[in-house]
Protein backbone atom coordinates (compact mmCIF):
# COMPACT_ATOMS: atom_id res chain seq x y z
CA UNK A 1 0.00 0.00 0.00
CA UNK A 2 0.97 3.28 -0.66
CA UNK A 3 -0.53 5.53 2.18
CA UNK A 4 -0.66 9.37 2.33
CA UNK A 5 -1.79 11.63 4.98
CA UNK A 6 -2.92 15.49 4.05
CA UNK A 7 -2.72 18.40 6.62
CA UNK A 8 -4.78 20.37 3.92
CA UNK A 9 -7.88 19.39 2.59
CA UNK A 10 -7.19 21.00 -0.75
CA UNK A 11 -4.32 18.59 -1.18
CA UNK A 12 -6.14 15.77 -0.43
CA UNK A 13 -8.26 16.67 -3.26
CA UNK A 14 -5.86 17.71 -5.48
CA UNK A 15 -3.70 14.41 -5.03
CA UNK A 16 -6.86 12.52 -5.56
CA UNK A 17 -8.15 14.30 -8.40
CA UNK A 18 -5.13 14.33 -10.15
CA UNK A 19 -4.83 10.40 -9.86
CA UNK A 20 -7.84 9.89 -11.78
CA UNK A 21 -7.19 12.73 -14.66
CA UNK A 22 -3.94 10.96 -15.22
CA UNK A 23 -5.85 7.75 -15.91
CA UNK A 24 -7.99 9.41 -17.98
CA UNK A 25 -5.03 11.01 -19.64
CA UNK A 26 -3.22 7.76 -20.21
CA UNK A 27 -6.52 5.54 -21.12
CA UNK A 28 -9.49 7.45 -21.99
CA UNK A 29 -11.89 4.24 -21.85
CA UNK A 30 -11.39 3.98 -18.56
CA UNK A 31 -13.62 1.85 -16.14
CA UNK A 32 -14.03 3.52 -13.16
CA UNK A 33 -15.56 2.32 -9.67
CA UNK A 34 -17.45 5.14 -7.75
CA UNK A 35 -18.80 5.83 -4.51
CA UNK A 36 -20.96 8.27 -2.41
CA UNK A 37 -20.16 9.30 0.99
CA UNK A 38 -18.62 12.83 2.00
CA UNK A 39 -14.81 11.42 1.47
CA UNK A 40 -14.95 11.72 -2.30
CA UNK A 41 -17.41 15.09 -3.11
CA UNK A 42 -14.06 17.31 -2.72
CA UNK A 43 -12.69 15.10 -5.55
CA UNK A 44 -15.40 14.75 -7.78
CA UNK A 45 -15.80 18.64 -7.42
CA UNK A 46 -12.43 19.60 -8.72
CA UNK A 47 -13.19 16.64 -11.61
CA UNK A 48 -16.35 18.51 -12.55
CA UNK A 49 -13.72 21.95 -12.54
CA UNK A 50 -11.34 20.28 -14.65
CA UNK A 51 -13.98 18.95 -16.98
CA UNK A 52 -15.61 22.68 -17.41
CA UNK A 53 -11.85 23.92 -18.24
CA UNK A 54 -11.25 21.24 -20.49
CA UNK A 55 -8.66 19.90 -18.96
CA UNK A 56 -10.06 16.05 -18.85
CA UNK A 57 -13.15 14.21 -20.45
CA UNK A 58 -15.12 11.63 -19.21
CA UNK A 59 -16.82 11.17 -23.29
CA UNK A 60 -15.33 7.56 -23.30
CA UNK A 61 -15.50 6.98 -19.77
CA UNK A 62 -17.93 3.82 -18.33
CA UNK A 63 -18.89 3.66 -14.15
CA UNK A 64 -19.77 1.32 -11.85
CA UNK A 65 -20.91 2.43 -8.63
CA UNK A 66 -20.50 0.34 -5.58
CA UNK A 67 -23.55 -0.06 -4.19
CA UNK A 68 -27.49 1.57 -4.10
CA UNK A 69 -29.99 1.07 -0.93
CA UNK A 70 -32.50 -1.16 -1.67
CA UNK A 71 -36.70 0.36 -1.29
CA UNK A 72 -35.64 3.83 -2.05
CA UNK A 73 -38.31 5.41 -4.10
CA UNK A 74 -36.73 6.18 -7.85
CA UNK A 75 -35.13 10.09 -7.05
CA UNK A 76 -34.88 9.90 -3.64
CA UNK A 77 -33.24 12.91 -2.18
CA UNK A 78 -30.86 9.77 -0.55
CA UNK A 79 -30.64 7.57 -3.29
CA UNK A 80 -26.90 6.99 -4.47
CA UNK A 81 -27.73 7.66 -8.31
CA UNK A 82 -29.20 10.98 -6.82
CA UNK A 83 -26.17 11.80 -5.20
CA UNK A 84 -24.12 10.69 -8.26
CA UNK A 85 -25.93 12.72 -10.84
CA UNK A 86 -25.63 16.04 -8.43
CA UNK A 87 -22.26 16.08 -7.20
CA UNK A 88 -20.82 14.73 -10.20
CA UNK A 89 -22.51 13.25 -13.25
CA UNK A 90 -25.01 15.91 -14.56
CA UNK A 91 -21.85 18.29 -14.12
CA UNK A 92 -19.78 16.51 -16.84
CA UNK A 93 -19.54 15.30 -20.40
CA UNK A 94 -20.05 11.30 -19.31
CA UNK A 95 -22.62 9.41 -21.05
CA UNK A 96 -25.11 8.60 -18.75
CA UNK A 97 -26.34 5.52 -20.14
CA UNK A 98 -22.31 4.47 -19.65
CA UNK A 99 -23.07 5.38 -15.54
CA UNK A 100 -24.21 2.02 -13.48
CA UNK A 101 -25.75 2.13 -9.84
CA UNK A 102 -27.21 -1.42 -8.98
CA UNK A 103 -30.70 -0.96 -9.14
CA UNK A 104 -32.38 -1.19 -5.35
CA UNK A 105 -35.68 -1.33 -6.92
CA UNK A 106 -35.24 -4.11 -8.80
CA UNK A 107 -38.45 -6.96 -8.64
CA UNK A 108 -35.85 -9.65 -8.28
CA UNK A 109 -32.89 -8.81 -6.32
CA UNK A 110 -31.08 -11.86 -7.05
CA UNK A 111 -31.23 -11.24 -10.39
CA UNK A 112 -30.29 -7.45 -10.61
CA UNK A 113 -27.22 -8.82 -8.44
CA UNK A 114 -26.06 -11.43 -11.36
CA UNK A 115 -27.14 -8.55 -14.21
CA UNK A 116 -24.69 -6.34 -12.29
CA UNK A 117 -22.00 -8.97 -11.94
CA UNK A 118 -22.18 -10.29 -15.79
CA UNK A 119 -21.54 -6.10 -17.09
CA UNK A 120 -18.87 -6.35 -14.23
CA UNK A 121 -16.95 -9.07 -15.79
CA UNK A 122 -18.02 -8.18 -19.58
CA UNK A 123 -16.47 -4.62 -19.42
CA UNK A 124 -14.05 -5.46 -16.38
CA UNK A 125 -11.98 -5.24 -14.94
CA UNK A 126 -12.06 -1.87 -13.25
CA UNK A 127 -9.37 0.06 -13.90
CA UNK A 128 -9.49 2.53 -10.63
CA UNK A 129 -12.37 1.57 -7.76
CA UNK A 130 -12.70 4.63 -5.54
CA UNK A 131 -13.73 3.32 -1.59
CA UNK A 132 -13.98 4.95 1.11
CA UNK A 133 -14.06 3.01 4.63
CA UNK A 134 -17.49 2.68 7.18
CA UNK A 135 -16.88 3.03 10.31
CA UNK A 136 -17.03 -0.99 11.78
CA UNK A 137 -14.70 -1.18 8.27
CA UNK A 138 -17.29 -2.10 5.79
CA UNK A 139 -15.86 -1.50 2.05
CA UNK A 140 -18.90 -0.65 -0.13
CA UNK A 141 -21.82 -2.37 1.69
CA UNK A 142 -20.01 -5.35 2.77
CA UNK A 143 -20.76 -5.51 6.34
CA UNK A 144 -18.56 -7.21 9.10
CA UNK A 145 -19.39 -11.46 9.14
CA UNK A 146 -17.81 -14.85 9.64
CA UNK A 147 -17.56 -14.92 6.05
CA UNK A 148 -17.82 -12.10 3.14
CA UNK A 149 -19.51 -12.84 -0.27
CA UNK A 150 -17.54 -11.84 -3.58
CA UNK A 151 -20.15 -10.90 -5.94
CA UNK A 152 -23.19 -8.80 -5.55
CA UNK A 153 -25.44 -9.20 -3.47
CA UNK A 154 -28.33 -7.82 -1.13
CA UNK A 155 -27.07 -7.31 2.82
CA UNK A 156 -28.88 -6.72 5.87
CA UNK A 157 -27.15 -3.16 7.39
CA UNK A 158 -25.98 -3.23 10.59
CA UNK A 159 -27.24 -0.97 13.21
CA UNK A 160 -23.73 0.92 13.19
CA UNK A 161 -24.07 1.45 9.75
CA UNK A 162 -27.44 3.08 9.84
CA UNK A 163 -26.54 5.07 12.73
CA UNK A 164 -24.27 6.71 10.99
CA UNK A 165 -26.12 7.25 7.90
CA UNK A 166 -29.30 8.47 10.32
CA UNK A 167 -27.83 11.97 9.69
CA UNK A 168 -29.29 12.24 5.73
CA UNK A 169 -32.23 11.08 6.84
CA UNK A 170 -35.38 12.35 9.16
CA UNK A 171 -34.75 9.61 11.58
CA UNK A 172 -32.90 6.49 11.93
CA UNK A 173 -36.39 4.77 11.21
CA UNK A 174 -36.54 6.16 7.49
CA UNK A 175 -32.52 4.79 6.71
CA UNK A 176 -33.35 1.54 4.95
CA UNK A 177 -32.46 -1.74 6.28
CA UNK A 178 -30.82 -3.33 3.52
CA UNK A 179 -28.74 -2.87 0.19
CA UNK A 180 -27.02 -4.03 -2.88
CA UNK A 181 -23.57 -3.85 -3.05
CA UNK A 182 -21.00 -5.05 -5.20
CA UNK A 183 -18.89 -7.95 -2.84
CA UNK A 184 -15.60 -7.68 -1.90
CA UNK A 185 -14.17 -10.33 -4.88
CA UNK A 186 -15.25 -7.87 -7.74
CA UNK A 187 -14.00 -4.99 -5.36
CA UNK A 188 -11.04 -6.92 -5.23
CA UNK A 189 -10.60 -7.44 -8.86
CA UNK A 190 -9.91 -4.10 -9.56
CA UNK A 191 -6.49 -3.18 -11.42
CA UNK A 192 -5.95 -0.39 -8.90
CA UNK A 193 -7.96 0.78 -5.96
CA UNK A 194 -7.98 4.22 -4.31
CA UNK A 195 -9.26 4.72 -0.69
CA UNK A 196 -10.20 7.69 1.03
CA UNK A 197 -10.65 8.64 4.54
CA UNK A 198 -11.55 11.97 6.86
CA UNK A 199 -12.35 12.48 10.09
CA UNK A 200 -10.74 11.79 13.21
CA UNK A 201 -13.48 9.56 14.26
CA UNK A 202 -12.06 7.14 11.35
CA UNK A 203 -8.79 7.21 12.59
CA UNK A 204 -9.21 3.71 14.97
CA UNK A 205 -10.55 1.45 11.83
CA UNK A 206 -7.87 3.14 9.66
CA UNK A 207 -5.18 1.59 11.89
CA UNK A 208 -6.96 -1.83 11.85
CA UNK A 209 -7.75 -2.00 8.29
CA UNK A 210 -4.13 -0.70 6.97
CA UNK A 211 -2.14 -2.31 9.81
CA UNK A 212 -4.32 -4.98 11.99
CA UNK A 213 -4.89 -8.67 11.06
CA UNK A 214 -6.45 -9.38 7.65
CA UNK A 215 -10.22 -11.30 8.78
CA UNK A 216 -13.34 -11.00 7.29
CA UNK A 217 -14.59 -8.75 11.18
CA UNK A 218 -13.05 -6.04 9.37
CA UNK A 219 -13.62 -6.40 5.24
CA UNK A 220 -11.37 -2.76 4.71
CA UNK A 221 -8.47 -5.31 5.94
CA UNK A 222 -8.39 -7.59 2.98
CA UNK A 223 -7.39 -4.61 1.19
CA UNK A 224 -4.06 -5.45 2.44
CA UNK A 225 -3.84 -8.40 0.41
CA UNK A 226 -4.28 -6.26 -3.47
CA UNK A 227 -1.23 -5.44 -5.02
CA UNK A 228 -2.42 -2.10 -5.58
CA UNK A 229 -4.30 0.54 -3.21
CA UNK A 230 -3.35 3.83 -2.94
CA UNK A 231 -4.39 5.38 0.44
CA UNK A 232 -5.50 8.81 0.54
CA UNK A 233 -6.02 10.16 4.47
CA UNK A 234 -6.25 13.36 6.20
CA UNK A 235 -4.44 13.86 9.22
CA UNK A 236 -7.52 13.49 11.42
CA UNK A 237 -8.25 9.83 9.81
CA UNK A 238 -4.45 9.10 9.76
CA UNK A 239 -3.55 10.44 13.38
CA UNK A 240 -2.95 7.03 14.25
CA UNK A 241 -0.48 5.74 12.02
CA UNK A 242 3.24 6.05 13.17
Amino acid sequence: MNIYTFKQEADFVATGAGLIASLLHTKPRSVLGLATGSSPIGIYQRLIEMNQQGLVSFAKVSSYNLDEYVGLPEGHPESYRTFMNEKLFNHIDIKMENTHIPNGNAADLEAESRKYDAMLEENGPIDLQILGLGHNGHIGFNEPDDSLISGTHVVQLQEKTRTANARFFPSLDDVPTQSITMGVGSILNAKQIMLLVRGEDKAEIVKQALTGPITTQCPASLLQCHPNVIVLLDQGAGRLLV
